[in-house]
C-alpha cells in the first residue's frame, strides 16, 4: 500500500504540484512511475448502514506504483470516471456498508466536507452530496481494509471543489526499492520547503519502531538464557 519514496505537505493537507515539477521528476534516473493522490475523508452511506472512510482519489499510474490492484479479492480494479465514479473499497469497510463490492446493485451516497471560509457549515455549499456505485473490494491489512476506499481522483476534485494543480502527495515507485535514501534528495531538490519526502521506512516509523524494540528485546533475553545456561554450565 505505501510506496517507495510518497512527497507530502510539511503542514496542512494539500500541496501545489506544477506540470514543471512532474517533468523534472519524469527525469530523474531510477524512478519507475509515480501517481498524484488527493485524501479526504468522507461518510458513505448504503441504506441503512453507513461508514466513516479515508477516499483516496488517483490517477491512472495508481496501479503502478502500488500493490492494491494485485489484491483485489472481488471485481476488477475499475475507478470509473469523472462523471460515473467507481469506488473500491477495503474488506473492512464493504462489510460496514453491508454489500458486496462486485454485485452491489444499488448506489451508495458520499459526503465530503469542502473548505469553508466561514465558521458556520452551510450544508448546501461546505459539503459535497454525490453517488457512486462499487466496482471491488481489496485485502491488504486490516488497517488499510477498515480506512480506505479508492476512486477517480477527478471525481474527488470535482466534489471538493479544488484547484486542479492542488493535491495530497506524490506516490513514487523505484527500479530498485534500495535507492530510496539515494534518490531522496534528488526528489527533495525539485520540490520545495513547504513539502516532505519520505521513504517507506519513514512512513511507517512507528510500526517499525515498535519491530527494532521487539528484535532488540528478544536479543536481551536470548543473552540472558545463555549466561544462565553457562553458569549453569560451570557449576
Amino acid at each position: 500500500f505505501y510506496t517507495d519514496l510518497k512527497v507530502l505537505p510539511a503542514s496542512g493537507k494539500n500541496i501545489t504540484v506544477t506540470s514543471e515539477q512532474l517533468q523534472k521528476l519524469k527525469g530523474i534516473s531510477g524512478i519507475k512511475n509515480f501517481s498524484l493522490v488527493l485524501e479526504e475523508k468522507a461518510l458513505v452511506q448504503n441504506g441503512d448502514y453507513q461508514s466513516v472512510m479515508y477516499l483516496k482519489g488517483v490517477d491512472e499510474n495508481y496501479r503502478y506504483v502500488t500493490g492494491v490492484a494485485d489484491h483485489i479479492v472481488k471485481g476488477d480494479y475499475d475507478l470509473g470516471t469523472e462523471d460515473a465514479p467507481k469506488l473500491i473499497l477495503g474488506g473492512g469497510v464493504e462489510g460496514a456498508l453491508g454489500i458486496q463490492a462486485d454485485r452491489n446493485i444499488f448506489v451508495l451516497k458520499i459526503y465530503l466536507p469542502r473548505k469553508s471560509n466561514t465558521e458556520q457549515i452551510d450544508p448546501l455549499n461546505d459539503i459535497s452530496n454525490d453517488s457512486i456505485r462499487s466496482s471491488s473490494a481489496f485485502r491488504i491489512q486490516q488497517d488499510f481494509d477498515n480506512k480506505y476506499g479508492i476512486t477517480n481522483i477527478e471525481f474527488v476534485k470535482k466534489a471538493l471543489k479544488i484547484d486542479p494543480d492542488q493535491y495530497s502527495g506524490v506516490e513514487i515507485a523505484l527500479n530498485d526499492p534500495s535507492q530510496a535514501k539515494k534518490l531522496q534528495p534528488k526528489v527533495r531538490e525539485i520540490f520545495a520547503d513547504k513539502y516532505i519526502v519520505q521513504t517507506i521506512y519513514q512512513q511507517n516509523q512507528s510500526l517499525y519502531a515498535v519491530m527494532n524494540m521487539e528484535r532488540w528485546i528478544i536479543y536481551g533475553v536470548l543473552c540472558l538464557i545463555l549466561v544462565v545456561a553457562a553458569f549453569n554450565m560451570i557449576g
